[in-house]
């Protein structure tokens, strides 16, 4: 559905989901994977805990060099290949069981990024070795996913390049190619042409694992929130393919301004993003090159999930811009976004897409203007909830509207507990919270849990981290650090019958159990 017309609720009924991103799915291979390890256990544990939503994070390509944040891809539109079932390349015939019969020691517990993404390479390749030898049904999967995914072709050819340079990012490549000169880009086709249909195969295996996953989701009644990140790395597909889009300078190839926001609650420096910024207008009218690149976006978001969060959504309204000489994000300055008009030009790409408003940080009433003639649902995050007084917008007594998602923390936060023991964090802070709960703390995250699913918020997500009481050890990011994030993984023994059904009967008593799973409050046995 598309909730931008008057009068559409996106979340019509008092729902319950839980926030858990693709790498940290429990299974054999050392992550998150689009198969029946990973996706069966996770999908139980939902519909057996009265589930209605599973919210992800960014589904792009990563790299080590930006530690594998997926708010950081080479590409708004590729799927991450590290996630390709590795059974699944088994049961459709183009792996043999002995080709991944000696795993190496990958960790229960924790993403191991330099074991896992040479391990997927190497099964990756064996795929495409089998599927150019025996062709068949993939080879006609493969020809409609190009035809239908305009992006593919520069996608994969940027990949191809990165690799016959080293790596290198696309500016510093020769300048014929870095500049898109229409003949050295025919040229490098013919001359890479096996290294490209590689790329296109992995993404054509993504989309073919995805529908599944999306199609098992579907079966149980679960809806998908995805994420869109509002900014793309500089060394991506979307970057090198649409420079006009980007204040990129023509000679050195960089940008002449970055992303970030000013300082705020995570850093007294603010945080720069690096990113460089969109050329909404040209001359002073519409850029309509900028504009076909989201409405494509959107559309390739449609045919994934169900529901995106708009990260940073006030950047629409206005957005920091950073001169791309500066170390540090204090000395942007706001600039005035694209606003209600972009999504009116946007309103046939979102047929089928469900839109909310990641609105945290430094949030004017512009921007809450903008949000509500949208009629978007915006955050509370209830973390942010006590460090202040009686009128702290996250307090529950203070959501002006049941048009709002609820959160204990975001992949941002602490988990709930790790911030209760968190010395830095006031002990005033803390008595509010347990005094708010009527709770001794003993066990804060469900007091957490209790308040969000108590609240008028139309919907309520929840961690799967602070629905199992872990600690800082379990946490999936540090904002404005770059090392030990993204790595955290679930263990399927922590997916117990037991809490399932804890969490079950508090989205029952707080009526939030999927409409068509409330008759008996019973889960399956």
């Amino acid at each position: 559905m598309n909730n931008l017309d008057k009068g559409k609720a996106l979340f019509p009924d008092r729902a319950s989901g839980i926030l858990l991103h693709i790498t940290s799915l429990p299974g054999p291979y050392g992550i998150g994977e689009l198969g029946p390890s990973s996706i069966a256990p996770f999908l139980d544990f939902l519909e057996e805990a009265g589930q209605g939503y599973w919210q992800f994070l960014p589904l792009g390509p990563t790299s080590r060099v930006h530690g594998h944040s997926p708010y950081m891809s080479s590409s708004a539109f590729a799927g991450n290949p590290l996630f390709v079932s590795t059974e699944l390349l088994v049961e459709q015939g183009l792996l043999e069981p002995g080709d991944v019969a000696d795993l190496p020691g990958f960790s229960e517990y924790q993403v191991l990024f330099g074991p896992v993404v040479e391990f997927k390479k190497k099964v990756l390749e064996k795929a495409f070795s089998r599927f150019k030898r025996l062709g068949g049904q993939e080879r006609e999967g493969l020809q409609g996913f190009r035809e239908s995914s305009p992006w593919l072709r520069d996608y994969a050819l940027f990949q191809a390049l990165k690799q016959r340079f080293g790596q290198r990012p696309w500016y510093r490549w020769p300048r014929e190619l870095a500049t898109r000169v229409p003949e050295a880009l025919s040229r490098a086709e013919a001359e890479l042409e096996e290294e490209v249909l590689f790329h296109e195969f992995v993404q054509y295996l993504f989309q073919v694992h995805w529908q599944g996953l999306r199609a098992e989701a579907k079966a149980r009644g679960i809806r998908l929130i995805g994420d869109i990140p509002i900014y793309v790395g500089l060394d991506s597909a979307d970057v090198w393919a649409n420079q006009e889009c980007f204040h990129i300078d023509p000679e050195t190839l960089r940008p002449t301004y970055v992303a970030g926001v000013p300082p705020d609650y995570f850093s007294k420096t603010g945080q720069l993003w690096g990113n460089p910024i969109y050329r909404w207008k040209v001359k002073g009218r519409v850029n309509e090159a900028l504009y076909t690149w989201w409405r494509r976006r959107f559309e390739r978001l449609s045919g994934l999930v169900d529901v995106v969060r708009i990260d940073h959504f006030r950047g629409f309204e206005a957005y920091w811009r950073v001169p791309a000489r500066e170390k540090t994000a204090v000395r942007g300055r706001w600039v005035k976004g694209p606003g209600r008009g972009f999504f009116a030009r946007m309103a046939g790409a979102l047929q089928g897409l469900g839109l909310m408003a990641e609105d945290l940080g430094v949030i004017t009433p512009e921007v809450v203007a903008l949000r509500d003639s949208l009629g978007l649902p915006g955050m509370k995050v209830l973390q942010f909830a006590f460090d202040s007084d009686e009128k702290n917008p996250y307090l529950p007594h203070n959501f002006e509207t049941t048009n709002c998602v609820v959160y204990t923390g975001t992949h941002d936060n602490d988990t709930t507990l790790g911030w209760y023991m968190d010395p830095g964090v006031r002990p005033e802070s803390k008595a509010r919270a347990r005094r708010y709960a009527n709770s001794d703390g003993t066990r804060i995250h469900w007091d957490f849990i209790r308040m969000a699913y108590s609240s008028v918020a139309a919907l309520a997500v929840i961690p799967i981290q602070d629905v199992l009481g872990f600690g800082s050890d379990c946490r999936m990011n540090r904002p404005s650090t770059r090392e030990g994030n993204w790595t955290w993984r679930l263990s399927p023994r922590f997916l117990a019958l037991d809490t399932a059904r804890a969490l079950r009967e508090e989205a029952r008593f707080y009526a939030r159990l999927p409409r068509n799973r409330r008759p008996g409050g019973e889960g399956k046995s």
